[in-house]
């Protein structure tokens, strides 16, 4: 029996809180592994901060439900992947970089399809795009099915469901392979067996709250 959160957007009782805008005890520094998170901390939110680098969980996991939410800079400044980029890794771990959800702010910002805001980034754009006005505090669920293998064969490619602010980007879209930037995506080498959350330092100062997640089991698992 899972009991939901009492809120929307409220971790259920078997979630996992990642990020409850008190600390970063969860997360560390990607450049430099084992180091904290190098990123500003206030008002019960994370924000990038510009040349820190991406951050990353200490905690991983296969399967899973992840709920992020997120906000794109109020000051709107660029345009196109100039504006309030960041993005969301699924599946990251030390020298993989995983299957990567796109943030932007894409209020009145036209950019390449395959890089708006919920794109499986160089591979899928969303469905539609349901982002908020820049400032405004946007969510993420995200449901992931990690590839399988057998013996070093791809049998299963890794799939997304992705819900951005209550409306459907992806479901169950099957990835071409873990994110690559200006080359197609390929599953050249087995997929660790479980990652964790990376978070992107793009240059932009997105904030990030409320991050939680599910590891999940098949059915009748317990």
């Amino acid at each position: 029996v899972v009991t939901p959160g009492e809120d929307p957007g409220a971790p259920p009782s078997d979630g996992i809180m990642l990020f409850d805008g008190s600390d970063l005890s969860e997360w560390e520094s990607v450049k430099t592994p084992g180091e904290d998170a190098g990123w500003k901390l206030e008002n019960g939110y994370m924000e990038a901060v510009k040349g820190s680098g991406d951050i990353r969980t200490l905690k991983q996991w296969g399967d899973c439900q992840l709920h992020v939410e997120w906000s794109a800079p109020e000051k709107v400044e660029g345009d196109s992947q100039g504006r309030g980029n960041s993005g969301v890794f699924l599946h990251s771990s030390e020298g993989y970089p995983g299957y990567e959800i796109q943030v932007l702010d894409c209020y009145d910002n036209p950019t390449y399809a395959d890089g708006t805001a919920g794109a499986i980034y160089g591979q899928f754009p969303p469905l539609v795009n349901a982002c908020r006005k820049p400032g405004e505090w946007q969510s993420y669920d995200i449901i992931f099915e990690a590839p399988t293998w057998d013996e070093g064969w791809l049998v299963v490619p890794a799939a997304v469901t992705v819900i951005q602010n209550g409306v459907l980007l992806h479901h169950r879209q099957e990835a071409m392979g873990p994110t690559g930037h200006k080359n197609v995506a390929t599953y050249s080498t087995p997929d660790p067996d479980v990652g964790g959350l990376r978070l992107q330092d793009h240059g932009d100062a997105v904030r990030f709250r409320n991050i939680w997640v599910r590891s999940l089991a098949g059915y009748d698992a317990g």
